[in-house]
């Protein structure tokens, strides 16, 4: 692990119809963010458009493209242009049929790191993810980036405390979640509540047991329902980025967009693994239950 100290930013927004203005606003706040000192930015997820799997609509897979494909070219030339590391999340076409959920980090030279295939695909009312993507086949491997190395999950990867720690034991200085998650149309203010407050404080325990930063893009707005069977979504923002011991850096509202800052010294990651050794004390002899899908 590199011992340095990074400025990262989060870039927070609500996303339109038109990929072209999204694209625009993503620009924007990137050059903004590069003014200001950043050298990582991480985008939310899917953020070329509007959330495309609140139904099932064949439609939608005119969104996919390639990997690499315009957007990545797109990519590439603005890591190069301002010296930054990018992490994005497009809608991969792998091929005619086979679509995944896909983040693709570039390095500051423009080079294409890594990617990364979203392993856990939900499928519930308003998030028909199944319909679209293809589970991931690249497994829990962090990419190496000129800033350290990156362990990329997305959205309902947060969820799971297995993702996290295959991310930090495979060298991962960092756990970035671009994410695309808010409340539905039938949820009271305390449920709604209760759901921003779990998906804070898992991720904020992922950043403790493992012992390293948490890095989550959400976005925000009201998007409606294509089907008009539901009000939709009111995607609930409050990114966020905390330190190794899970101590909230910088945090975003639910409702405005937003470019979140913070400084992530390294060398504390070590440090606090040092007072907290939970990689010391995990009994692996005794966790092969957990690759079974239910203890009967």
């Amino acid at each position: 692990m590199a011992h340095k100290k990074i400025n990262v930013a989060l870039l927070q927004h609500a996303c339109r119809q038109s990929v072209h203005e999204n694209k625009s606003t993503i620009e924007k706040a990137i050059e903004k963010a590069a003014s200001n000192n950043a050298q990582l930015i991480v985008l939310q997820e899917l953020h070329n458009s509007l959330y495309p799997c609140q139904t099932e609509d064949l439609q939608q897979f005119e969104l996919a493209e390639p990997i690499p494909g315009p957007s990545t070219t797109w990519l590439a030339d603005l890591a190069t242009k301002h010296h930054l590391v990018i992490i994005s999340s497009l809608f991969e076409a792998r091929a005619p049929g086979l679509y995944h959920n896909t983040a693709v980090v570039f390095d500051r030279d423009g080079s294409m790191a890594g990617k990364y295939r979203k392993m856990h695909i939900p499928d519930d009312p308003g998030y028909y993810e199944k319909f679209y993507f293809t589970p991931g086949d690249l497994g829990f491997h962090p990419i190496q980036t000129s800033l350290g190395c990156i362990g990329v999950l997305v959205c309902w990867d947060q969820w799971y405390p297995e993702a996290a720690r295959l991310m930090a034991l495979a060298g991962a200085d960092i756990l970035v979640y671009p994410t695309a998650i808010g409340w539905g149309s039938n949820d009271s203010a305390d449920e709604q509540q209760r759901q921003l407050n779990a998906w804070i404080t898992i991720q904020r325990a992922h950043a403790i047991a493992n012992g390293i930063p948490v890095l989550a893009a959400n976005r925000v707005g009201y998007e409606a329902d294509p089907s008009g069977q539901t009000t939709g979504i009111e995607f609930w923002g409050n990114s966020f980025i905390t330190g190794p011991q899970g101590d909230i850096l910088a945090q975003a509202d639910h409702r405005s967009a937003k470019i979140l800052y913070a400084e992530l010294d390294l060398k504390r990651n070590t440090q606090v693994r040092q007072i907290w050794p939970f990689f010391r004390d995990r009994r692996i002899d005794g966790y092969a239950d957990l690759i079974k899908r239910y203890r009967d």
